[in-house]
């Protein structure tokens, strides 16, 4: 029975990480107001009759904090790009002049950092979310073990265990929704 309760706990570890994973992953494609390269990572290209992202068809650089310079790796892929990057609906106009692609990360009002740090604690009350669904499913399991004969005690130690187990997954979370919101709010 301690080994199912292990693996349960492994189980739920895991899940939880991969819900701090997909939280890092969504919390990059909202901008802070400094050009980053991660921002473009959702941007697909058609070149050559395939879509392809658009690291793999051109080196993004920032050469200061408010712009991205992308330089594709074969010029004729230039228009392809730029109409790729209007497509991703990304917020940013793409600036072709026949070598690079120049985007210009606009300072962010006030109001727009207001409505990021809400869109970012959304993001962070998804997480908790899936870390709860996550809990949910330890503690049935848990059930289902102590009607199998596994004691009071014992479920009552795994429920705590799971419990501890969520609350560490939490801080994290609002560890890195914090970090982001001062990232977002300085200017």
């Amino acid at each position: 029975m301690q080994e199912e309760i292990e693996m349960m706990l492994d189980e739920a570890r895991s899940s939880m990480d991969k819900s701090i994973e997909h939280l890092t992953k969504e919390l990059t494609k909202i901008r802070a107001g400094k050009a980053n390269p991660s921002m473009l990572n959702s941007v697909m290209v058609e070149a050559y009759g395939v879509q392809s992202p658009l690291n793999q068809l051109a080196s993004i650089t920032t050469p200061d904090a408010r712009t991205l310079a992308i330089q594709p790796f074969d010029k004729s892929t230039l228009q392809d790009i730029e109409k790729g990057i209007l497509q991703a609906n990304i917020g940013l106009t793409p600036q072709n002049d026949g070598e690079f692609i120049r985007l210009n990360i606009p300072p962010l009002t006030e109001e727009r950092r207001r409505a990021m740090v809400k869109q970012t604690k959304g993001e962070g009350e998804d997480a908790k979310i899936s870390l709860r669904s996550a809990r949910k499913e330890a503690m049935d399991f848990i059930k289902s073990l102590e009607k199998d004969g596994l004691s009071e005690d014992m479920a009552k130690n795994a429920e705590e265990d799971v419990q501890k187990v969520v609350n560490e997954y939490t801080t994290k979370i609002e560890a890195i929704i914090s970090k982001k919101e001062a990232e977002i709010m300085t200017v």
